[in-house]
């Protein structure tokens, strides 16, 4: 072997290490939906860290705590399963919060997502996006889970923020 071959085959075998120990990309999911509430009547709706009990039909209880100073939920699931979630931001003003996951069923790690309202028309607009990465299950798994989650959602808030 010459010393050129083996200066490429050490390129090409350190090219391959270095591309398959890059972590994985994260996944996006953004929905949003358009109502015919003004922005501070849907943010009564949703505005509330807990309330996503009120709201969202696969969630039968919320119940709020605080760990470290910020504000925990627990959400109960219909037909079971639990998941732990940590508000990391809020802004009212604004009328958004964020929040990430801490212990979920959901195939999913690294899970981060934002819940906002903006005027749109003589109504609102609810964004609801999030970033993650797929767990013990293919990519387009994991985005159908949490879109379904997503659309699950804002349908809910429409239909209580009327």
């Amino acid at each position: 072997m010459t010393r050129h071959t083996l200066r490429l085959a050490l390129a090409a075998v350190a090219a391959l290490v270095v591309g398959t120990a890059a972590p994985a990309l994260a996944l996006d999911v953004q929905k949003t939906t358009t109502i015919a509430a003004p922005p501070a009547k849907v943010w009564q709706t949703i505005g509330d860290f807990c309330g996503i009990g009120t709201w969202h039909p696969a969630v039968e209880t919320c119940t709020p705590s605080e760990k470290d100073g910020k504000a925990i939920r627990t959400l109960k699931l219909k037909g079971g399963g639990a998941i732990v979630e940590e508000q990391t931001s809020r802004d009212d003003k604004v009328m958004s919060y964020s929040y990430a996951i801490l212990e979920s069923p959901l195939p999913v790690s690294d899970y981060a997502s934002t819940l906002a309202v903006a005027p749109e028309g003589s109504g609102s607009k609810v964004t609801w996006s999030g970033s993650f990465s797929a767990k013990g299950v293919p990519d387009s798994v994991a985005k159908d889970v949490i879109e379904g989650i997503y659309a699950g959602g804002l349908k809910g808030i429409a239909e209580k923020a009327k």
